[in-house]
Parts: C-alpha cells; structure tokens; sequence
C-alpha cells in the first residue's frame, strides 16, 4: 500500500500510476471515475489549455467492510479523491466548481467535511453561483487538516504544489448529487487561482461576476460539528457513528450554518 503523509485510518491509497486507488482487504470500494482535462475546459481560466489528460480520480462509497451496512442506515458516503501533478495553463490542477444538489433525503444542499491526506490544497468557497458571489473563501490545508464546506455554498478544491499529487477524502450525503450551471454561466468560479512568473500561487477576479472580497486563511475550528485535533474523520465515525449525521441532514445544525465562517 503506497505511503500517505497522514494516516486516515482507513487502508486505501492512490494507485502508484497516479489513476484510481488500492483497497486494503479490509475495505470496499468502487472502481474510480475519472475526470479528463476536456471534461472541465468551460471553468478554466484558459479553455485551450495544456494539462494533464486525466486531472483527477475519484471513488465514492468507500470504507470498511464492518461499516457498510451502518453507513448506509445513517445515509452517509465516504469519498476519496487524487488529483495528478502538473498545471493547468496558469492553474493548477483543480475542479470545476459545483454546489451540492437538494437532497431528497434532507432537502437541504448537503455540506462536505474533507481531509487532506497528501498534498497541499486549497479549499475554495463562495456562498452563491449568482453574480453576486457573496463572501469568498481560500482556506490552506494540508496533511491531516480538515475544511467543512457549509449547505448550498460553490466549492472547488485546488492542489497548491504542482510538483506533487494531492490526495483527500471526505464525508458526503449518500443521495450527493453536483449542480454545475450557476458556476457555468459564469464560466468559472469567482476567483481564479494562477501562478504568476515567480511561481506563487495568486487570485485573479473573474470578470463575469460583481467585485468581491477574497479571504485567504487557515481551516476554522469545527469543534461544534464533531471535528477532532487527535483522529481521523473515519476514526472519528468509527468511535461515534451519529458524529456526522449531519452531513445528511444538515438541519441538525443549522444554528452552525448562520454567518458560517470556514
């Protein structure tokens, strides 16, 4: 099993080939998606770009095989996520930018709790895929970090070091779903993460919405959503299943949501 710099607690890893993932005998787990630079042209910064051809894997409905059952009654999805090396054009490997659909289960848009496992990101947040964006957020994480994206926001994450993968995973709702048209129209999201001529990584404003503000900062503390400086997101459902019972059902906490601040 190839090395991660954190230990999730769960024994899958990205496959040596940088495409799709080893499992653990211990663990599920489907054959990953993946996502091709020609998938994700329309929200790049640059349409024409060079890039690596396959620019991310993705599994969903991962983990332990003890666990599957429970973590279907709860109505809870793990996913993993690895994201090649390289850039695209000026940025770097990235995703398109989405917000999580209405859940049938919940109907609320549904939040995301990631954690990085290997790599830099950059966990990009907007509270709206209208011209107006709202509030901006650009919080650095790296190994062992955990970022939550709250209900209904545009998200993108963004690997920070174009000399490395970038490898995560995440606690989504198990009826997940992505909605792309507000992000589209716009073509891309509110701010375009480049790399300038010294190789830092800068924002540059997508003309296509209203001025806005961007914060750069460190991930927030999530104490009041079950977050824990000393294990792992899975390790952390596995000692008390219902910790993240309100990835599914976001009204639990809809008191956190307020002014939420990542």
């Amino acid at each position: 099993m190839p090395d991660l710099t954190f230990d999730p607690g769960l024994a899958v890893a990205p496959h040596p080939s940088g495409v799709g993932f080893i499992y653990g005998e211990d663990v599920f787990g489907p054959a990953a998606e993946n996502r091709r630079l020609d998938d994700i042209r329309p929200s790049l910064l640059d349409p024409a770009c060079t890039g690596p051809e396959i620019v991310y894997s993705i599994a969903m409905d991962v983990g332990k095989r003890k666990d599957r059952a429970l973590l279907r009654s709860l109505h809870l999805l793990f996913g993993v996520v690895t994201y090649a090396a390289g850039t695209l054009g000026r940025e770097p490997v990235r995703s398109q930018g989405h917000i999580h659909k209405v859940s049938p289960h919940s109907r609320w848009s549904t939040p995301e709790v990631y954690e990085i496992w290997s790599g830099q990101a950059v966990i990009y947040m907007q509270e709206y895929a209208e011209e107006r964006a709202g509030r901006c957020f650009a919080v650095n994480a790296g190994p062992g970090d955990v970022v939550i994206v709250p209900p209904g926001w545009v998200h993108a994450t963004i690997s920070a070091r174009p000399d490395e993968p970038l490898t995560f995973g995440a606690w989504c709702d198990r009826e997940y779903g992505f909605v792309y048209d507000g992000v589209r129209r716009h073509k891309g999201i509110a701010w375009f993460p480049v790399y300038n001529d010294r190789n830092e990584l800068v924002w540059q404003a997508n003309p296509h919405y209203l001025p806005s503000e961007l914060i750069c900062k460190a991930p927030a503390n999530y104490a009041a959503l079950g977050i824990r400086k000393d294990a792992s997101i899975y390790r952390t459902f596995e000692a008390s299943p219902e910790t993240f019972s309100y990835v599914p059902r976001p009204q639990l906490k809809q008191e956190v949501w307020q002014e939420f601040e990542p």
